[in-house]
């Protein structure tokens, strides 16, 4: 398992946040099949990420004006013990 330090509050179904402009969020499907879509500060979508199962979770490196959207949710901002 890997270590991560927690940078903030969980939020929970987010919908175009830039998590307190987070560099890494830590995102979790709460719920069947999730994307997580994530989009640059003008809305372009730069990638989505599909968990397929409630618990599935991964952490993603943005910019800290990019949002994050995952419907059925929760994600957080964390950093590395090396940031």
């Amino acid at each position: 398992m890997a270590t991560i330090i927690a940078k903030g509050l969980v939020v929970t179904n987010p919908n175009g946040s830039d998590i307190d402009r987070a560099q890494f969020v830590y995102c979790v499907a709460t719920s069947a099949a999730q994307t997580v879509l994530v989009k640059d500060v003008d809305t372009s979508t730069l990638g989505e990420i599909y968990l397929a199962l409630a618990g599935d979770s991964i952490i993603i490196e943005k910019a800290p004006t990019d949002t994050i959207t995952l419907t059925a949710g929760k994600v957080s901002a964390v950093g590395s013990p090396r940031s």
